[in-house]
């Protein structure tokens, strides 16, 4: 079980790395942990989560930011 303040923590990590993902990430972000509710906003659904999926969660969300940055560098090369 995780502690209150890794959880928060855990909880955070992923909000704020959605806040940098496309309309068309988030909303595959929702329809994965909360397809129920496909227009919830991203905090609510992070918020719902079970707390065993929110280390997947920052996992997905990171790649899914680091990709967007390896992307853009490769685009700055083509167009330098």
């Amino acid at each position: 079980m995780m502690n209150d303040q890794l959880q928060k923590f855990a909880r955070d990590t992923p909000k704020a790395g959605l806040r940098q993902c496309t309309e068309d990430q988030k909303l595959l972000f929702n329809r994965m942990y909360s397809p129920k509710r496909l227009n919830a906003p991203i905090d609510e659904v992070v918020d719902a989560m079970d707390a065993n999926k929110l280390d997947w969660a920052m996992q997905q969300v990171q790649g899914t930011l680091d990709k967007a940055a390896k992307r853009a560098k490769q685009e700055n090369v083509w167009t330098a």
